[in-house]
């Protein structure tokens, strides 16, 4: 026999929506959105996201992912060997550079943007110039690249994926819970995901609605 009613809670999968239809903007994405939004018309095929984690890039990027056909690598794992390979997916995202091993391999693809046509999105969490470089001519191509930064969630944007996050689990929350929990939270995107999924979880223990009591108790289990 279960010893406590939260062991009668089962974790069901939940789906994150990452369409452009579901992304939303505020003034501290709108550059971002707006660059991917060009796309395909940048001036070069490549361009470059920055942004703190938790910030949205995934997402974005995951936008691009949907409009280019593009396949995912992982910066830390690219070398010169995989150059071929990835140049013949016809478009790429290389996510978080700033963990690059082998810079000869993004110069490589880099170059190949004009050659072959191939089209990249990097993405970072911090600025080109101010990664840790050792390539001289790597930097330079870097820092000419089309650039646009995601700035960490204002509170208009934060309100509005809290409400949206609930929905999507079929939460119904009054606004006065929604501003009780913003003003405790990391200011993030993921913080905002494991505080919805936690305050659901609560509600199911507690078998009530989501309610302030409810929301208290989930920031208490996240260790806000």
């Amino acid at each position: 026999m279960p010893s406590a009613p939260e062991q009668l809670v089962f974790e069901l999968p939940h789906r994150a929506a990452l369409g452009r239809e579901d992304f939303l903007v505020s003034d501290s994405n709108a550059a971002a959105v707006a660059l991917v939004d060009r796309w395909p018309d940048w001036p070069v095929g490549a361009a470059v996201l920055v942004g703190p984690k938790g910030s949205g890039k995934t997402h974005l990027a995951n936008v691009w992912l949907l409009r280019s056909a593009a396949t995912v690598f992982d910066a830390s794992q690219i070398s010169r060997d995989d150059v071929p390979a990835i140049a013949s997916a016809g478009a790429a995202i290389i996510e978080d550079i700033q963990n690059l091993n082998d810079e000869a391999a993004l110069f490589h693809l880099l170059n190949l943007v004009r050659e072959q046509r191939l089209q990249i999105l990097l993405t970072t969490d911090i600025a080109p110039g101010d990664l840790s470089v050792a390539l001289p001519d790597l930097m330079s191509r870097l820092k000419a690249l089309p650039l646009a930064s995601i700035e960490a969630p204002d509170d208009a944007l934060l309100r509005a994926v809290l409400v949206k996050l609930f929905a999507d689990r079929q939460l119904s929350v009054e606004p006065h819970v929604i501003g009780y929990v913003l003003v405790r939270m990391e200011r993030s995107m993921s913080a905002a995901e494991r505080l919805v999924a936690e305050a659901d979880r609560q509600a199911l223990v507690l078998q009530k609605r989501v309610t302030r009591a409810v929301a208290a108790a989930a920031l208490d289990r996240l260790g806000y």
